[in-house]
């Protein structure tokens, strides 16, 4: 009964936003993109492979650890699937720019190669700019979902769950509170 009211009052785009079903980490989704299940494309296979090998050269790494660092430095705004990295990362072996380093366990760490230190000198500007995108894109992430903005967003899902369940909710109630929210997003809009 209620989540019908509030699908009526909000319509599926409002109530799904406001309970958090509408993205996999809760508002904002986890691609940075605000859309659920959008895969945008952050790098092209050109940036993406120096990305991993500028990683690499760094500090000998697994493919998970390339994602996960990548996701880290995004602020977890991007990560890149597996099902991308780790061709990748085959490529660059196949084109010498890495080789595989003993490591413990069933994971493949890769070593940059001198031939990889080289193309990474040859391609200064590509690379320093796909770094400089990782870097933008967590900066935009933190400033978007810092911490106070995700406790704000914290606190109205909880009143909004222990409000609108309540008996006494009518549709004028709904109606209201939809009105309410779409003047705070109006005046966050202005800011």
């Amino acid at each position: 009964m209620f989540y019908a009211k509030a699908m009526r009052a909000c319509g599926p785009r409002g109530f799904y936003a406001i309970w958090g079903h509408h993205g996999r980490h809760g508002f904002g989704g986890r691609h940075g993109s605000g859309e659920r299940g959008s895969r945008r494309r952050v790098f092209d296979s050109g940036e993406l492979r120096l990305v991993l090998l500028k990683l690499i050269e760094e500090m000998p790494r697994h493919g998970y650890d390339l994602i996960r660092e990548i996701e880290d430095r995004t602020s977890g705004a991007y990560a890149p699937s597996p099902g991308v990295v780790y061709p990748t990362l085959t490529l660059l072996h196949d084109m010498d720019l890495i080789e595989e380093e003993k490591s413990e366990g069933a994971r493949k760490r890769y070593a940059i190669t001198q031939s990889g230190a080289v193309h990474l000198t040859e391609k200064t500007e590509e690379v320093e700019a796909a770094m400089a995108k990782l870097a933008e894109m967590g900066a935009h992430r933190e400033r978007t979902e810092g911490a106070p903005i995700r406790r704000a967003m914290g606190n109205l899902r909880q009143v909004l769950q222990h409000r609108l369940v309540r008996d006494d909710v009518t549709p004028e109630t709904l109606h209201e509170v939809a009105a309410l929210l779409d003047e705070v997003s109006q005046k966050i809009e202005r800011l």
